[in-house]
Order: structure tokens, then C-alpha cells, then sequence
């Protein structure tokens, strides 16, 4: 929707994204059926002795102007009943109570579904929202990823081959072996991307409620100033980009819809709540599910951008699949699936071993963090004892072993030094010897 410059300030602040949903002005364009309404609006009653259509408008998310048409459709089928105003002003809301019919239609409501909240979107509008705000519309420039990945210690060649990967918003598998950073990258993608997004509380399919958002994955922007965006539709939420980190607790009934069969309402699977954002699959291979199954899952999502979705009655739909999937490995990629499974995950990259420039670095970059002294020839010397032959540096020796020293500083009540001697001890204390 375009907007003119004659228009008032709050138009000219909308019309900065385009993509917010605007708030329903009739039945038709809440995009649900009047008896889904009718039915939630009636539980949404029942939760009270007496509510208001204001009560009923922030319960529900929905405009007065649409909460007013319930409750005349409501009062006509004798379902609800007026109890004279709010307060004593005669511009009070006017209270309602439900009838003893009422009741019974509230109760039958809840037998079908017992979800009480905030209006549902349709899919089709869901579908259309996840294409306005596609993470693909967003770019991620070099000065953001050199910012975002601040505090690692990585080869240019490797951020040389981040940058366009994390841009594309397909797929990554990064791989080498364990200890050398591959979940701190994937984790830093969230601080790569600035839009914000709109995400639903629930979607409405074929009558069925499936809850959207969650509070653990989905931070919202917009508590602050509830009244940024006064002509959105409050049936969103205004969040950052979500990522979602998952690892070896991961299984195949995650990626399907989770059907609580008591109050007959849907949670959304996980990788449907990071549309727009990142979904992090740390350890793979790692689950309890062959790798090669959950490829064999994702590969018409990984290949066209949508994914299927059951409900229990049988009826399968079709949701959008936008976001960038970032899969993290210490097993070589021949192990992880066959030819056709890693033609689907775009982007490989291998995440080397630290060299002996990075190490240093690493070493004392965190030896700083924690106060403690070092001293290089020490360092060095420590470096040529230890990795040699079949024995390989790895990013995550230097905390390990720096922690160890503090800790036995702390210990002894001795000032915290890195020497060579206190080295070797950590070597011994923190490492195995086969």
C-alpha cells in the first residue's frame, strides 16, 4: 500500500515498512469464518462474569469495530446478554454477561477447542506475511559480518566465504573437526540481521488453532511503545529475526506439527517458527535420528522453499520454508549423507584448525579477559612441546587450559601466572593421554 505525504504523521510512520499487516475493517478481511469468531469470542466471554467489547478487543486483538459486529450476532442468537454500563459515564462501554444458552455454546466451543486468546491469522495471510518479510530481502554486509563475528579468532579466507553464504539465506554446512568455532559462527548470525518481522500469535487452518508464537524463540521489539503502530494488526507481534539453535535433542517428530489432543490445539514445529530467521542445527549427526533421514526430510523444503504439514484429521497444507539453515559438524560430510542429500545444503565450509599466529592470539586474548600474566618464550615453548605430530591446536585449548590455571591460582592463593610450569599442569589436568 502507498501512502501520500498529505497524509497524517501516523500514516507517514507506517509507510516506512510496508510490509505490517494492517488491521481488519470488516468480517472479510480478518480472513475467518464468522462462527470461528463467534465461537472465540464466546470463550473469550466466558472467562469473566461480565466483559466489555474493550475487554473482548484486547482479549482477541481484533479492532471494536469487529469485536461490536460479534456482539450484536451474539445478543441476537441470545447468547449474550446486556448488564447496563461499565461505570457511570454514559459513554461507558456497555457490560455483557452470557446467557444460560450462552453458556452451553461456550462450553460446546471449548469442547472443540479450548484455545482462548488472541485472534488467529489464516494461513493464506501467514503465507503472504513470510513472502513480504523474506530473510532473502535482507542483506548482510561485509562491515556487518566483520562486527558480528568481533572476539573470534578466524582466517580471512574463512569470513571470505561466510559472507556470501550467510547473504544467500539458503543453506550451510560448516564442518572440520571439534573445538574450533563452528557453533560460535553459527550462533553470531544473530547479530547479523537489523529488520524486524511480524509473527502471529496463532494460524487458522480449516478451523484448527495452531499456536505461533513463543516467547523463548520470538523476542518482541514493539512492548516498549505499544502504540508505535496504532494501525497495525495487533494480531502480530513485532519481533526481531528469531534463531532457533537445536542439537542433539533433535527428532523427526520436531519438524511435524505437535497436536496436544486435551485442549485440541497445534504447536507449531520448530523450524516453522524460525521463518525469517536462522535455525541452527549444532552437532549434526550427533541425533537420534540418522542425518541421512533428516535430510531426506528437508529436501523439498531445501530445494523450493516450502514444506508440507499434517493435521491429525489427514489434511495436508503447505507452509513457506524461509530461513537460513546453518548445520554444524565434527563428522566429514561423506559420513553425514550421500550425494544427493549434501547437493541440498548449498554451502560447505570447513573450519580449519587454528594455526599458530591464531592460537597465540586466542591464548592471549583470553589470558586478558581473565587478568592472568603470560609470558611468551613460555607460550611458545609450551606450542612446539604440545603440538606436534598426530596432536592438533584447537580453538577451545586456551580457555580450557587458562581456566584450569586460574582455578588452581585461586586455589593456592598465588598470583595468577601462565608460566610454562603451570602449563604442563594444565595439560595434565585437562586433557586425556590417549
Amino acid at each position: 500500500m502507498q501512502y501520500s505525504l498529505e497524509q497524517d504523521r501516523n500514516d507517514a510512520i507506517i509507510s516506512l515498512d510496508p510490509r505490517m499487516p494492517m488491521a481488519p475493517a470488516s468480517i472479510e478481511q480478518a480472513g475467518l469464518d464468522l462462527s470461528f469468531l463467534l465461537r472465540l469470542a464466546s470463550k473469550c466471554a466466558a472467562e469473566q462474569d461480565t466483559t466489555t467489547a474493550s475487554h473482548l478487543a484486547d482479549r482477541m486483538k481484533l479492532p471494536k469495530v469487529i469485536v461490536n459486529i460479534l456482539i450484536k450476532e451474539l445478543v441476537k442468537l441470545a447468547y449474550l446478554e446486556a448488564r447496563g454500563l461499565a461505570g457511570e459515564d454514559v459513554r461507558s462501554d456497555i457490560r455483557y454477561a452470557l446467557s444460560m444458552k450462552g453458556v452451553e455454546y461456550a462450553h460446546a466451543a471449548s469442547r472443540q477447542c479450548q484455545y482462548v486468546g488472541p485472534t488467529p491469522v489464516s494461513l493464506d495471510a501467514f503465507c503472504r506475511q513470510v513472502g513480504l518479510q523474506s530473510i532473502h530481502y535482507e542483506r548482510v554486509t561485509p562491515e556487518r559480518l566483520t562486527d558480528s563475528l568481533d572476539g573470534l579468532v578466524l582466517s580471512d579466507a574463512l569470513v571470505e566465504k561466510l559472507g556470501p553464504a550467510i547473504n544467500s539465506g539458503r543453506s550451510i554446512l560448516l564442518y572440520g573437526p571439534p573445538g574450533n568455532g563452528k557453533t560460535s559462527i553459527a550462533e553470531r548470525t544473530s547479530q547479523l540481521f537489523c529488520q524486524t518481522i511480524w509473527v502471529p500469535y496463532a494460524i487458522e487452518v480449516g478451523g484448527h488453532v495452531i499456536s505461533f508464537y513463543d516467547e523463548a524463540v520470538h523476542h518482541s521489539v514493539s512492548e516498549a511503545d505499544a502504540g508505535s503502530h496504532p494501525k497495525a494488526d495487533q494480531r502480530w507481534i513485532e519481533c526481531r529475526r528469531p534463531v532457533i539453535k537445536t542439537g542433539g535433542e533433535l527428532t523427526l517428530d520436531q519438524l511435524d506439527l505437535t497436536f496436544n489432543e486435551g485442549p485440541n490445539v497445534y504447536e507449531a514445529p520448530i523450524h516453522l517458527k524460525a521463518s525469517g530467521g536462522v535455525f541452527i542445527i549444532d552437532d549434526f549427526g550427533r541425533q537420534q535420528v540418522a542425518p541421512q533421514a533428516l535430510i531426506n526430510r528437508w529436501i523439498v523444503p531445501l530445494e523450493r522453499g516450502y514444506d508440507f504439514l499434517t493435521l491429525h484429521t489427514g489434511k495436508k497444507f503447505r507452509v513457506p520454508f524461509d530461513e537460513l539453515v546453518v548445520f554444524s559438524t565434527n563428522i566429514a560430510p561423506r559420513d553425514l549423507s550421500d550425494e544427493a542429500g549434501l547437493r541440498r545444503l548449498k554451502y560447505k565450509i570447513f573450519v580449519n584448525t587454528p594455526s599458530r599466529d591464531e592460537y597465540i592470539r586466542i591464548f592471549k586474548s583470553y589470558a586478558s579477559s581473565t587478568g592472568l600474566a603470560v609470558c611468551d618464550p613460555d607460550l611458545n615453548l609450551f606450542y612446539d612441546r604440545k603440538y606436534k605430530g598426530d596432536v592438533l591446536a584447537s580453538c577451545y585449548h586456551p580457555k580450557y587450559l587458562l581456566d584450569f590455571v586460574g582455578s588452581y591460582c585461586e586455589f593456592n592463593g598465588i598470583a595468577g601466572n601462565a608460566s610454562l610450569d603451570m602449563l604442563e599442569r594444565a595439560w595434565e589436568g585437562v586433557f586425556t593421554s590417549e
